[in-house]
């Protein structure tokens, strides 16, 4: 069964699908209402599914006439979106960050699922045996070289 943070999610992807200006406009306490959860649901929600790594951009403005706004970053040239990545993961990237990118890049159909899968695994923290910040740094190094391979 899947989660009420997997439910909303969904609920706001499909509502940013059928918006055809990639941005949204949402009342935290509107969306809690609906799936009967706190608010602070719908705050982990947009802090942990709708990050610039996943592909979105979130503003608040808090107060009455407070909104959350979610807008989906699309880019139409491959290439630059992912030189526009290899600059967001120089010098270092998190495992987090890392994995979040790549469910990104399967998003947009720029990689397979097991192109995914072979990344993933090369940038595990378990496969990078390195203390911090050196993991992270190597991390983003290979992160950079896949990348790039990627382009050509």
């Amino acid at each position: 069964m899947r989660n009420i943070s997997d439910v909303i999610e969904d609920y706001l992807k499909k509502i940013l699908q059928n918006n055809t200006q990639n941005a949204i406009e949402i009342k935290r306490s509107e969306i809690a209402d609906r799936f009967e959860c706190v608010p602070s649901q719908i705050n982990y929600v947009i802090n942990t599914r709708f990050t610039v790594e996943k592909g979105y951009i979130v503003e608040s403005k808090r107060g009455g006439g407070g909104y959350i706004r979610i807008i989906r970053i699309t880019n139409e040239d491959k290439a630059k979106l992912i030189d526009e990545i290899i600059e967001m993961i120089h010098p270092t990237v998190t495992q987090q960050a890392a994995i979040d990118i790549l469910e990104r890049l399967l998003e947009e159909e720029i990689i397979t699922n097991r192109e995914a899968k072979i990344m993933v695994s090369a940038i595990n923290r378990n496969t990078l045996a390195f203390q911090l910040p050196v993991r992270d740094e190597i991390r983003s190094r290979i992160m950079t070289a896949m990348l790039s391979a990627l382009k050509h």
